[in-house]
């Protein structure tokens, strides 16, 4: 093949994948967030799941892409499993439909297509014009592109070597599955590569028993973009990313047990090469899909045991509390208290999650906190709302004062989310920017921070307790704090004389022990309203 031929050849492909891009492209943009909002709802049933997954893909035309936006979502905890199985699927059988046009051999439509779809997407002032514009440009050059690529592939079928070697993955299957896999791995598109096979079919260098291996492996290829994708996500989106993999191999493995009887089957359904291996790609991915998913639940669990590992599920919402209580002041002022102890827990969890990540930064983690943060303000707005309702019952005069206090309590700890948060923020820019920090530096914040946290912690258990020695100790445990910021920024501003300390890690630094002395002082009102308490009323019967 000549050098002329194959950059012809690359030419189209480029062409082909753009085209496929820009179709995919111009119809999403088109149905807007409709596409992810009917993955989120349209999913809850695996079978209908199928179905949800084969529509996205046939609009988006790139089963990998629906993968990606399922690993998406299953990574924020919108779609389980389950769920997810079902339209992984169906976005295998989606992709078929690209393969399905080819062999159609609308070829002679791709330059009008062309033309008339850049003039539309140039001229039209609506945006859904323009994007059905993209989609007829996108036809068209995809078109063009497979042409391009049979007439760059057309002297191969005067090659006896060429096609010696094609035929040997007839002979030798699995070399035609390692072939489709590496090919489609590295361009990223399962539709490129079976359109690379249907223009070799068009010039009559491979047919069926050649074309249906390396189809396979296109199938297995396919899954590289989501393994990819769920890089840095949580292990239940990786197990996502796994189905689809474990999901086309062992598809893989049944039709090459059953490969003649497949070849005859499909050899049956036209007399054209290229509609064989469009007919066959559909067939392989429906059947497929038919037999194994009755079996979703156990890929689950094999995706589950092979990938081991362990998801925080945040418990959203309310816990202890109900407004059937607030007929009982005393007991709903027990339940409150309960919520707004575990409000407490999720602030520090955050508070060490959040030095941890500062310490050690890892995107994944990041999303987990965030998540954290949210339900903390929920549980606040909640808590507050739950108590001022209390107020308007009958109460006694200690009764009330509990709920005051309850109030300022649900503020400060709501406040050590915020200061959670923006140690995160300030670990986001350090891992952003590479800040360099000195050990003795590091060896301070820690210090600090692990004062701070277990001030917190014990603020969070006397306030729970109505332990006013422990209450006690977070308040000598303040005056630790508020020398130690000093300290720490007299021996900041001495590392900086001394050129130890690079600029902009020091403003990061001020930043991180000034939001740790601020957790310090949230921790210090909380323990002070039990002293109050302890001093005024000693154990009080709503405790």
């Amino acid at each position: 093949m000549s050098l002329e031929n194959s950059l012809t050849l690359l030419g189209g492909l480029g062409l082909f994948i753009y085209g496929m891009k820009l179709m995919g492209e111009g119809l999403e943009r088109a149905a807007g967030d409709r596409l992810r909002v009917i993955l989120e709802y349209f999913t809850r049933n695996r079978f209908i799941g199928v179905l949800t997954g084969t529509l996205v893909t046939a609009l988006v035309q790139s089963s990998s892409a629906t993968t990606v936006m399922v690993v998406g979502l299953v990574n924020a905890r919108i779609m389980d499993l389950m769920q997810a199985s079902g339209v992984i699927m169906g976005a295998n059988i989606g992709t078929t439909i690209t393969a399905q046009l080819i062999a159609f051999k609308l070829t002679k439509l791709a330059l009008p297509a062309i033309g008339l779809g850049t003039a539309i997407h140039l001229f039209s002032r609506n945006k859904r014009q323009k994007f059905l514009g993209q989609v007829i440009l996108g036809f068209g050059l995809l078109f063009y592109g497979m042409q391009t690529m049979e007439i760059a592939l057309k002297p191969l079928s005067k090659m006896p070597e060429f096609v010696k070697f094609m035929t040997n993955f007839s002979k030798t299957p699995i070399l035609g599955v390692l072939a489709g896999f590496i090919t489609t791995g590295i361009i990223q598109s399962s539709s490129a590569t079976i359109g690379i096979l249907q223009a070799l079919a068009a010039q009559g260098i491979v047919d069926i028993s050649i074309a249906l291996p390396i189809l396979f492996g296109d199938n297995i290829g396919t899954c590289v973009t989501a393994l990819l994708s769920s890089i840095g996500t949580n292990v239940t989106a990786k197990r996502a990313a796994f189905i689809h993999l474990l999901f086309n191999i062992i598809g893989t493995i049944i039709f090459l047990l059953i490969l003649p009887i497949f070849i005859i089957f499909i050899v049956h359904t036209s007399l054209d090469p290229v509609r064989q291996i469009a007919n066959a790609h559909t067939f392989f991915n429906v059947a497929n899909t038919a037999i194994q998913l009755p079996f979703a639940a156990l890929l689950v669990k094999i995706a589950t045991y092979l990938i081991p590992g362990k998801i925080e599920i945040i418990e959203k919402g309310t816990k202890y509390i109900d407004e059937r209580f607030l007929e009982t002041p005393v007991f709903a002022l027990t339940q409150a208290r309960k919520e707004i102890a575990r409000m407490g827990e999720l602030a520090l969890k955050n508070l060490q999650e959040a030095i941890k990540l500062f310490m050690n930064f890892s995107e994944n983690e990041t999303k987990v906190l965030r998540e954290r943060e949210v339900v903390i303000n929920d549980l606040a707005r909640e808590i507050t709302r739950y108590v001022s309702l209390l107020s308007q019952k009958p109460l006694s005069s200690e009764e009330s004062k509990a709920i005051a206090d309850m109030i300022n309590a649900v503020n400060d700890m709501e406040r050590v989310g915020d200061h959670d948060v923006n140690i995160l923020e300030l670990a986001e820019y350090k891992d952003e920017h590479k800040l360099p920090f000195t050990d003795e530096a590091i060896k301070e914040l820690l210090e600090m921070a692990s004062l701070v946290e277990e001030s917190f912690s014990y603020a969070i258990n006397a306030f729970q307790d109505f332990d006013s020695k422990l209450a006690a100790t977070v308040v000598q445990n303040e005056d630790k704090i508020d020398s130690m910021d000093r300290k720490l920024r007299e021996n900041h501003i001495r590392r900086l004389n001394e050129g130890k300390c690079n600029p902009s890690s020091g403003v990061i630094y001020l930043d991180l022990i000034s939001n740790l002395e601020r957790i310090g002082d949230h921790a210090f009102n909380v323990a002070s309203y039990i002293l109050k308490m302890d001093k005024h009323y000693k154990r009080p019967t709503v405790w």
